[in-house]
């Protein structure tokens, strides 16, 4: 699928367009903990690369992901390039220190510069608050905070664009409804298994601010299948989590679709969602996922798959503690 076969999307009301699919890097910052498998250099730089010379060259990374090492393999591409290509998107996002859980401004400030080393830039056009689950509301908003920081970057011009990007759908409304945010990230949250993020959708997308669903196959799962990889939001998934896969499958399977094309279609497909960032850590993904996007799929199967149940709960409850 060539770049003029897709038609971008408004970055909410930034003035600038971005495609339907981003590349999460989060695995490429090499943690098995949350993905129960690791990730190479040479994989991760191939993913890149392939990224940028796709229809579909926006990068998601995070200062997080492998406290730097997402970030570091990415700025080694993007050194190699002689910097972001033109017509490419980057977006990082700043938080705790995962070493102590510090959430301070100073923290944030010292993890921005060193994501701007790492990456090789000056400018970062979108860059998120990252799991503000970590911190308080008020805490992020105080004098001197995270929140303070990473404005007078962006008055400073070396943030293009603020967003916020957590976990939990009350904390994240709130955040949205301060007016400071030009994009927002969920994950996990809005798929075929879980719907906790449509309240938020919503009201984003009222408020024209750019709406970001991230894992889509509820990083993995929906993917690679409930038997292969029988996981959901970076935990073991529950039995009955696992046999709701299952009837999707076969009902996928009765109309001749991937599970992992409605799976993501059900996302590209939203009006409200301006981006779907999916997870990868091959440089095959990147086709495999155009050929997902672009795979006709009946509209007999919709109504038959949006039967299954859903769960209307946060899936990381008892996941974070402080």
């Amino acid at each position: 699928m060539s770049k003029t076969a897709i038609p971008w999307n408004p970055f909410g009301r930034t003035g600038f367009d971005v495609p339907p699919i981003s590349i999460g890097c989060a695995p490429l910052g090499n943690m098995p903990e949350a993905f129960a498998y690791g990730v190479t250099d040479e994989d991760a730089y191939a993913t890149i690369r392939a990224a940028l010379d796709s229809a579909i060259p926006y990068i998601d990374t995070a200062a997080l992901y492998g406290d730097g090492e997402s970030e570091r393999r990415v700025g080694h591409v993007l050194r190699e390039r002689g910097g972001l290509p033109k017509g490419a998107v980057l977006q990082t996002k700043q938080g705790r220190n995962p070493k102590d859980n510090d959430y301070s401004g100073e923290t944030v400030k010292r993890r921005m510069e060193r994501s701007l080393e790492l990456l090789g830039m000056d400018r970062i056009e979108i860059v998120y608050l990252h799991d503000p689950e970590w911190t308080t509301f008020e805490a992020a908003f105080a004098p001197g905070g995270p929140m303070e920081v990473l404005m007078r970057f962006k008055e400073q011009g070396v943030i293009g664009c603020l967003g916020v990007a957590g976990g939990p759908i009350p904390l994240e409304i709130r955040y949205v409804e301060t007016g400071v945010f030009d994009a927002v990230i969920t994950h996990n949250r809005y798929t075929l298994l879980n719907r906790s993020a449509d309240p938020l959708l919503t009201m984003a997308h009222e408020k024209g601010i750019a709406v970001l669903n991230a894992a889509p196959y509820g990083s993995g799962m929906l993917a690679k299948g409930p038997d292969a990889y029988p996981r959901y939001a970076y935990q073991d998934a529950p039995a009955e989590m696992v046999d709701r896969v299952r009837r999707m499958a076969a009902i996928c399977d009765r109309h001749g679709v991937p599970l992992p094309a409605a799976a993501l279609q059900f996302s590209t497909r939203d009006p409200r969602i301006t981006n779907t960032i999916v997870g990868m850590s091959k440089p095959e993904r990147i086709q495999q996922t155009l050929d997902y996007l672009a795979y006709p799929i009946p509209d007999a199967l919709w109504p038959e798959l949006l039967e299954v149940p859903f769960d209307s709960e946060d899936p990381e409850t008892n996941r974070f503690t402080r």
